[in-house]
């Protein structure tokens, strides 16, 4: 069985979807937008016909992202950033329509191991750059009536799993600060919400096989079939391009009641 199927059936490539018009002249800001989910949300919502803020600490990835932008409805502007810097986050969010949080790290330890530093800067790009860049983004979208936020969670924001003590923590709190935000901006026409998918076919996992062997004590070959599909019914990665459409229909006509909630795609993993 091929657990890495490279394509999904009639799918061809976000930045080659027929376009929305529901999505043109609002601005959108995107985390992490250099590569995996963070570029294909960039690519769909510009397809929609958004101005896209691509915001990464990657200057290369994000100028790879705006050369494959091009001839789509919309735009895709670089904006290199590291979100760390808590106040330019804030700053850079003002005048946005649509938000994604997507921007996030990963670090495979035994809590007993787990340093400290790494804990503290994994919280701060995956969670509290997302209160900050809320903070931005909200006069703005509570002054005109509308907004849209979608933060890009996990199934590790529903589930735990062992020797990922900072990741599911922050996921955890991303889910509640969604929540919170949906309560706060319902009155605004602002709507917010999470996208959890399980595994995905980015350079953040593909970076954590070789730490997942060895706190597993399982050979690299075999930490997909044995440790990160082990729950899931759909025995393969998502892809990227899956999680775009999610964040894409969010911030579409249709959903406006759609707010506070959780949209799983996890190949079957919570239904356990």
């Amino acid at each position: 069985m091929d657990l890495m199927p490279r394509k999904v059936p009639h799918m061809n490539g976000i930045e080659n979807a027929t376009p929305a018009a529901a999505l043109r002249g609002r601005v959108a800001l995107v985390t992490g937008a250099a590569s995996g989910i963070g570029a294909a949300c960039a690519l769909r919502l510009a397809a929609a016909g958004a101005q896209v803020r691509a915001l990464d600490r990657d200057a290369a990835g994000l100028a790879a992202l705006h050369d494959r932008a091009r001839g789509l409805p919309g735009s895709v502007e670089a904006v290199v950033l590291d979100l760390t810097d808590l106040d330019a986050a804030e700053r850079t969010a003002a005048g946005t329509d649509i938000l994604v949080n997507n921007a996030g790290m990963q670090l495979v330890r035994p809590i007993e191991d787990f340093p400290p530093d790494a804990f503290r800067t994994v919280l701060t790009v995956m969670l509290e750059a997302p209160f900050r860049l809320l903070r931005g983004a909200l006069p703005h979208m509570y002054a005109q009536g509308w907004g849209r936020v979608v933060n890009i969670s996990s199934v590790h924001g529903l589930r735990a799993s062992a020797y990922k003590s900072a990741y599911v923590t922050a996921k955890h709190g991303l889910e509640g600060l969604s929540k919170v935000a949906a309560l706060e901006g319902a009155p605004h026409g602002v709507t917010s919400n999470c996208v959890s998918p399980g595994y995905v076919r980015t350079p953040l996992v593909e970076r954590q096989l070789a730490d997942q062997a060895a706190a597993h004590g399982v050979p690299e070959e075999r930490v997909l079939s044995e440790i990160l599909l082990a729950d899931s019914a759909l025995k393969r990665l998502i892809e990227p391009d899956e999680v775009a459409e999610a964040v894409a229909y969010l911030c579409g006509p249709y959903t406006s009641s759609v707010t506070g909630t959780t949209l799983t795609m996890d190949g079957g993993w919570t239904a356990h």
